[in-house]
């Protein structure tokens, strides 16, 4: 499946219900801008290999272009130019200063050593310098990408340009201009969503979770859903996946993954198989692992009330008519997980004023933000009585719309 004509399709969806100037919807349409790159490193075994890399920067009528940087054997320009036209989304519905980007590189980083990925990295960053910046384009980091990565692509780029504000890369560790908060950003804010929708939905603590995605986004939900006295029953990573209907001890499931890199060997959980996750016996279903997880062809078999979208683009435009019929709210991703480009640019903001918050002030800012556009989300959901999806992009573009005023 193709994620940008997903992508254009929920958009035509949307801006169905609502009369916006062709002009506009043309340009929502096209990015501004794509570039693709030849990127050649230098192997351990003395090989030189070359890996295709992209920059789409969608619209910045908002402010810079903003969005992650992911290293996947499946990256291509396709998925790139969905993920930019909804981080142009995401950035509005947010309510923050940017406009939308993405970037990739198609690799298999498991196949890289850490000095491969570091030097794959410094390439990325030379091979954009010209078109990103503190004022243009701000990356930050995706799939398969860290703060590490992202404090070696801060450093290449100040070699090239003499940038020393820091401020062109966010994600970065803390003490290297990095925002105290931001690793929690992504999972700590769909839970801010989701709380502020549970009574909408008879969803009280106690109810059960699955989660599809077990990394940084997934793993850090399934520690604050626990922590809040939800029932996390199931969860997965990329090979693996366990349930146990009585609830998984998350702390130690998280604390043993940690030590061995996988869920084998963990006790009191039943290995299943990992396509299972999706159909699971929950009252919430959390994806957060890759596109195209809901599609029609599994929609009218999720058991879930509610899907609350930590990963970008899940569920297709199909699926989306099938859960909404079948009285299923989706919880969309360019609200559900726009925490993290949210604190991202508190991290950009510190950066250029030369600050360093505290994670409670980064935390207030970022649950106040949340909960506003919920607000405003389910207002339109319910006056137009269509699904959250499609109110969540009209916010967006209503507010696009106005910038280009």
């Amino acid at each position: 499946m193709n994620p940008f004509k997903n992508a254009l399709s929920q958009l035509a969806r949307a801006t169905s219900l609502h009369q916006f100037p062709a002009s506009f919807i043309e340009r929502m349409q096209h990015p501004d801008r794509e570039v693709t790159v030849s990127i050649p490193i230098v192997m351990d075994d003395g090989s030189t290999k070359f890996f295709e890399g992209y920059r789409v920067q969608h619209n910045n009528l908002r402010g810079p272009y903003k969005g992650g940087i992911r290293f996947h054997p499946e990256t291509n320009i396709d998925e790139v130019r969905a993920l930019s036209l909804w981080m142009t989304l995401k950035t509005a519905v947010a309510g923050v200063p940017m406009g939308g980007g993405k970037g990739g590189v198609t690799v298999n980083s498991r196949e890289l050593s850490l000095r491969e990925q570091e030097a794959l990295a410094r390439g990325w960053a030379r091979a954009m310098a010209d078109v990103i910046g503190p004022k243009k384009d701000v990356p930050a980091p995706d799939m398969n990408t860290n703060p590490h990565l992202m404090d070696i692509m801060t450093e290449e780029y100040a070699k090239i340009t003499g940038d020393t504000t820091r401020a062109t890369f966010t994600g970065k560790p803390v003490g290297k201009g990095g925002s105290l908060g931001r690793e929690r950003a992504t999972s700590l804010g769909g839970f801010v969503v989701f709380d502020a929708l549970r009574e909408q939905y008879n969803l009280a603590p106690g109810a059960s979770v699955a989660i599809q995605g077990f990394g940084n986004v997934g793993g850090i939900a399934a520690e604050i859903f626990h922590a809040h006295g939800y029932k996390v029953v199931a969860v997965s990573d990329s090979r693996h996946a366990v349930k146990n209907d009585a609830g998984i001890d998350i702390p130690a499931l998280v604390a043993h993954k940690k030590a061995t890199g996988t869920f084998e060997g963990f006790e009191d959980v039943t290995f299943i198989d990992p396509s299972e996750i999706i159909t699971y016996n929950a009252d919430i279903l959390i994806p957060a692992a890759t596109e195209n997880q809901i599609t029609a062809e599994n929609a009218n078999d999720i058991k879930a009330q509610l899907i609350l979208e930590l990963a970008n683009g899940p569920t297709t435009p199909e699926a989306d008519d099938i859960l909404f019929a079948r009285g299923i709210p989706v919880v969309p991703d360019i609200l559900a997980n726009a925490g993290g480009v949210t604190v991202s640019t508190f991290e950009w903001e510190q950066n250029l004023i030369g600050e360093a918050w505290s994670e409670d002030v980064v935390n207030e800012r970022l649950t106040n933000l949340m909960q506003a556009s919920t607000k405003e989300i389910t207002a339109i959901a319910k006056e137009l009585n269509t699904d959250l999806r499609r109110a969540a992009f009209l916010l967006a573009l209503k507010r696009l719309e106005e910038a280009t005023r």
